[in-house]
């Protein structure tokens, strides 16, 4: 299934049914006077955040969300039937922000006579500057995206003793429409971020029950992937490998914004550093590329609690490379691991371990 983690989408609840003029007509009883029922309430277009979903795939598919009318009123003053609601399950971490401009939005959707084409998203937004309407941070929580209109008044409100036999009745409100964007930011308590081919992968299948993919070459992991490490007395932690950033990716170069916006949530920042210089690469120079790009796309982020995995600690020569790092990188603890061999994997957990215990 594709991962999509951004879409907008156009939500518009029912209607509310209309009221109805009727009068009381039984056997022995000509003139019973007004008996019109008020129509049913339309229906509510309802998120809810689902532990068990990972992406906004459904709604990339499927951007037009429409929740059922409620029934005309009918006589002997019976209600109309309340219109259906429209449940989406959203994946937990979703903000919902408005677009107040719909100006030249076009919403991704599948042509039913293209023959097989797939939907094409929309630009991506950048929604940082934008106040969300809601934050779906907790399991099961649920947000009411537009709500239905109220159902019309049928003639039997209004009978008075001047107006025996009314006709008036008030028609249903229309539902509550507009244009969102939602976006998920994944929810985490530590965020692996560094660069592409630096062992991050490997490291997450390491440390828990993940299978995230493994190969030889840069941007392997192409989405945000979640593993759960298991902790002394029954704790745990969620651990995000975030695809390969380069310089540049506060611009939005290569993934860039596309997964900066995942570890906005996490709790602790660990920076998985390559020692083995692969394809040459300078391994203080990484570190300090990927601190001035988290900080450059937000401040805020680069204050987070931070820590340094230093991989591929098995290929010759990095035990070397280790004491220049140490030497030029101040200030931040540094765990030396091999994630492919297995090496210091226990270091590792015992300094998460005593981070997250005494938060």
């Amino acid at each position: 299934m594709k991962f999509v983690d951004q879409v907008r989408i156009h939500a518009r609840a029912g209607e509310g049914g209309n009221g109805c003029c009727s009068f009381r007509r039984e056997k022995f009883v000509p003139k019973g006077g007004p008996d019109g029922g008020d129509g049913g309430k339309g229906g509510d277009i309802i998120l809810v955040a689902d532990p068990n979903t990972d992406n906004l795939a459904a709604l990339y598919y499927d951007p037009n969300l429409r929740a059922k009318r409620g029934a005309h009123g009918q006589g002997k003053k019976k209600h109309g039937r309340n219109g259906e609601s429209r449940i989406v399950r959203v994946p937990v971490g979703t903000l919902i922000h408005p677009l107040p401009d719909t100006a030249g939005l076009r919403v991704a959707a599948r042509d039913p006579e293209a023959d097989g084409e797939e939907a094409r998203p929309a630009a991506k937004l950048d929604l940082r500057a934008m106040t969300p309407l809601a934050d779906l941070a907790a399991p099961e929580q649920t947000f009411t995206l537009c709500a239905g209109g109220r159902g019309g008044k049928g003639n039997v409100h209004f009978k008075s003793s001047t107006n025996r036999v009314p006709r008036q009745t008030t028609d249903g409100e229309p539902g509550e429409e507009g244009w969102f964007a939602l976006e998920l930011r994944t929810i985490a308590d530590v965020g692996l971020v560094g660069f592409p081919n630096a062992g991050k992968s490997t490291l997450l299948g390491a440390v828990s029950a993940a299978h995230p993919k493994v190969a030889a070459y840069p941007f392997t992991t192409l989405n945000p992937i979640v593993g759960v490490m298991d902790l002394d007395g029954y704790r745990r932690l969620t651990i995000a490998d975030i695809p390969g950033l380069i310089e540049g990716a506060h611009e939005n170069r290569g993934l860039g914004h596309e997964f900066l916006r995942h570890i906005l949530r996490c709790r602790l920042l660990l920076h998985v550093v390559d020692l083995a210089a692969t394809d040459g690469r300078d391994p203080v120079s990484d570190f300090r590329t990927l601190r001035r790009e988290i900080k450059l796309y937000d401040p805020q982020l680069a204050q987070k609690p931070s820590a340094i995995v230093a991989n591929k600690m098995d290929v010759p020569g990095a035990e070397e490379t280790l004491k220049i790092f140490r030497r030029s990188i101040r200030g931040f603890r540094i765990v030396p691991v091999s994630a492919r061999d297995g090496l210091g994997l226990d270091a590792l957990r015992q300094l998460l371990d005593g981070i997250f215990s005494m938060a």
